[in-house]
């Protein structure tokens, strides 16, 4: 393995860097650093926000240092009031422990396990489940004043909305488990937002008071779109998750599709590990040809196979293109199919004499499109469905229909099993015939 080497100007040209404590560069010029990040399992998921940091674990151990990913457990009971405006609703211990499993699974997606900068994730439950109150006040609670927390950010912008003891104590865990993971893994550098500062540095304070030893922050900015809107929301609003079963593969590619021309160009730098010279090309591209959406593919490319891995990015780029750039349905993979079931309506075909429409033809007679359009929705009723063929305004695995294509051969199903239905330019159903 070659010799460790600094990782700030690799986050200094990604933009990921906002601020470090001065010991920071002699640190990694000295040798290995082991640094950790806290994840707060407040949810099942990480969301895309949770990214930067998580790739600031990535760009320490690129550069030959230990990464620790700290989920936590403990401190999840209590919740971080950083960047929050009101309290957090706690969680039962079973929530928060099926949390901090399915984030820990999350993680190690990211990160190398083996080899002399093997990274290791841990949980602070192990520790602060079993810390008795009198014992924290006594060994941690003595060192920090009042006035100490009162001037840190995140308990001063809180203190006129309200702030309880529960999370004005929660700078104190932070700090615990900075000390904790220095004595147990020699961890020096402790990482994240730019909001997490004044928790990073409270564990400096309490490692050099207890043990006299030296130890580094490092935040990344927060980030916030170039519309001024919060990055990581969906069109609809939603966060957009980690967990497939929260937010689908498509619908995450489409995210990242979707970044604005003025945005993509620092979220290749944020959120993939292409090099300098492939995001530069792609930067070209953003000013000459931003029609292409070069920059958007790669980006969306990049983060859906690191997070969902390849034969998912590859899905999600063929839905994408059935939906968005008029790819012929002739070729769509089962797989696509699957995927497609679940982001456009869906319906299953019924044949008349075993349950379908009365007034319908058998299904040996053909699909009926009728029956088709009304089982999507796309129709509200037969009427209808026969207006919009006679309008020419339906069309069938890519061919447009007519007022006499009222029935269909099953020698028309995509993958012998499915029809797919488009209404104008962007109405899509699909249709399952068993």
């Amino acid at each position: 393995m070659s010799e460790p080497s600094a990782p700030i100007s690799e986050l200094a040209w990604r933009e990921l860097l906002f601020q470090h404590t001065e010991g920071l560069p002699a640190a990694f010029a000295a040798g290995q650093v082991t640094g950790y990040c806290g994840f707060d399992p407040t949810a099942s998921s990480l969301h895309v926000g949770n990214l930067v940091p998580v790739m600031g674990l990535v760009h320490l151990q690129r550069a030959g240092h230990r990464p620790i990913a700290l989920v936590g457990g403990g401190t999840g009971m209590i919740g971080d009031p950083s960047g929050r405006s009101s309290e957090r609703t706690l969680q039962t211990l079973e929530t928060i422990a099926e949390n901090a499993e399915a984030i820990r699974r999350q993680l190690a997606k990211f990160l190398d396990f083996e080899g002399p900068s093997a990274a290791k994730l841990v949980n602070n439950a192990d520790w602060l489940t079993k810390l008795s109150l009198l014992d924290f006040l006594r060994d941690t609670g003595k060192h920090f004043s009042i006035n100490y927390m009162l001037a840190k950010d995140s308990v001063k912008s809180r203190l006129e909305t309200g702030l309880s003891f529960t999370e004005f104590s929660y700078m104190l865990l932070q700090a615990h488990d900075f000390l904790e993971l220095h004595q147990r893994e020699g961890v020096t550098l402790q990482i994240g937002g730019s909001d997490q500062w004044g928790n990073i540095t409270a564990g400096l304070e309490l490692i050099r008071r207890t043990t006299g030893g030296d130890a580094n922050a490092l935040t990344f900015p927060l980030i916030t779109n170039a519309d001024g809107s919060k990055f990581g929301k969906s069109t609809g609003g939603g966060s957009v998750w980690l967990d497939p079963a929260r937010t689908s593969p498509y619908k995450f590619y489409q995210f990242w599709i979707g970044a604005d021309d003025r945005d993509v160009s620092r979220y290749l730098r944020f959120f993939t590990l292409l090099d300098r010279e492939v995001i530069e090309a792609l930067d070209e591209s953003v000013r000459t040809t931003p029609e292409k959406r070069e920059a958007q593919r790669a980006l969306a490319t990049e983060v859906t196979t690191r997070v969902h891995g390849a034969e998912a990015a590859r899905v999600a780029q063929e839905v994408s293109a059935l939906l968005f750039e008029k790819a012929d349905p002739q070729g769509l993979s089962d797989a696509a199919l699957e995927a497609l079931r679940l982001e456009i309506p869906f319906a299953t075909y019924a044949a008349p004499a075993d349950g379908g429409p009365a007034n319908g033809p058998a299904l040996s007679e053909g699909i009926d499109v009728y029956e088709c359009l009304t089982a999507l929705g796309v129709a509200a009723s037969r009427g209808a469905a026969k207006r919009l063929l006679e309008q020419g305004g339906v069309s069938i695995n890519g061919t447009k229909l007519s007022a006499a294509d009222r029935m269909i051969g099953e020698d028309r199903l995509l993958r012998g099993r499915h029809l797919l239905l488009k209404k104008g330019a962007r109405e899509f159903g699909l249709v399952y015939v068993p």
